[in-house]
């Protein structure tokens, strides 16, 4: 298929070669032109405007970073929806909030066009392993023609409803990620305050059956050196998913008591000046907490 994507940041830029290898032909935007050079080099088109990217396109995907980028670059007068042939469909996998979403949703269907939902689940490392899932909300007609598209990028792509519940799945999901990490390091630190290795207790943990994917590949972040330099997300990027946890709860009245606890364990990260690590540095919180450090 002729595919538009708009957004080729850390997640997209993973995302596109994994299209362009199942053989679609990909034109790309990107604010910022330079961070696209390598797609570029690699046989991807590049458009001057996310208009320009969707033109010819059969499908288009954005993954910016929040509700107001998700407007931008879909309503904006060069956007996507100014330049999405009929029939063409529009699938964000941004992680916004499902109102913002739903309302994009409508404009595109006043003008005879069709948006989903489509939330990545994953992280950088399980984009590259081929083991993200998607999550979708929206016409079920569309959903299903583009699911073999979906399909390319990981293989776990599943229908949750209509337009705007993908994006409140989605915050549900990160909601039980982000709780689980904050508390892997209550975990580890309790155990070291009481005398045992911190990587004693890591492996523990990523042997018992409280053990889980996103446990295994981030656990080990706290051990000595292992912190990688560049965060797979740092605590500003994964408390912005907090933040909209939060304000679901608020707007359904759902209570939502984990969500706030692990968020004021982020906002002591930043009080640490610790806040432009990846976000399992709240052990670190932890351990000074309990003085240990």
């Amino acid at each position: 298929m002729e595919i538009g994507f708009v957004g080729l940041g850390d997640m997209g830029s993973l995302i596109v070669p994994r299209l362009m290898a199942a053989g679609h032909r990909v034109t790309g935007w990107n604010r910022t032109r330079s961070k696209a050079e390598p797609l570029i080099a690699a046989g991807m088109a590049f458009a001057e405007t996310p208009r320009k990217a969707a033109a010819n396109a059969d499908i288009v995907f954005s993954i910016v970073t929040d509700g107001a980028a998700v407007e931008q670059v879909a309503l904006g007068p060069d956007g996507i929806l100014a330049g999405l042939r009929e029939g063409g469909i529009y699938a964000d996998m941004s992680t916004i909030a499902p109102h913002v979403s739903r309302g994009v949703a409508e404009k595109f269907a006043a003008a005879g066009r069709v948006m989903l939902d489509a939330p990545i689940s994953g992280s950088p490392v399980t984009i590259q392993a081929g083991q993200a899932s998607v999550m979708v909300g929206g016409d079920e007609k569309a959903y299903e023609t583009i699911t073999p598209v979906l399909l390319a990028i990981g293989p776990k792509v599943m229908r949750v409803g209509g337009n705007g519940l993908a994006c409140q799945m989605k915050i549900a999901v990160n909601l039980l990620l982000m709780v689980e990490v904050i508390c892997f390091g209550e975990s580890v630190a309790l155990a070291e305050k009481g005398g045992v290795d911190r990587a004693v207790a890591v492996e523990a943990i990523l042997k018992s059956v409280a053990a889980s994917p996103v446990l295994g590949y981030r656990g080990p972040f706290i051990l000595e050196g292992k912190m990688p330099a560049k965060p797979l997300a740092d605590v500003t990027l994964q408390q912005k998913d907090m933040m909209l946890a939060l304000d679901l709860g608020r707007r359904l009245g759902s209570p939502v008591p984990l969500a706030a606890a692990a968020n004021e364990m982020m906002n002591a990260c930043r009080g640490l000046g610790i806040d432009h690590r990846d976000f399992v540095a709240a052990h670190e919180v932890y351990r000074r907490l309990g003085g240990q450090s």
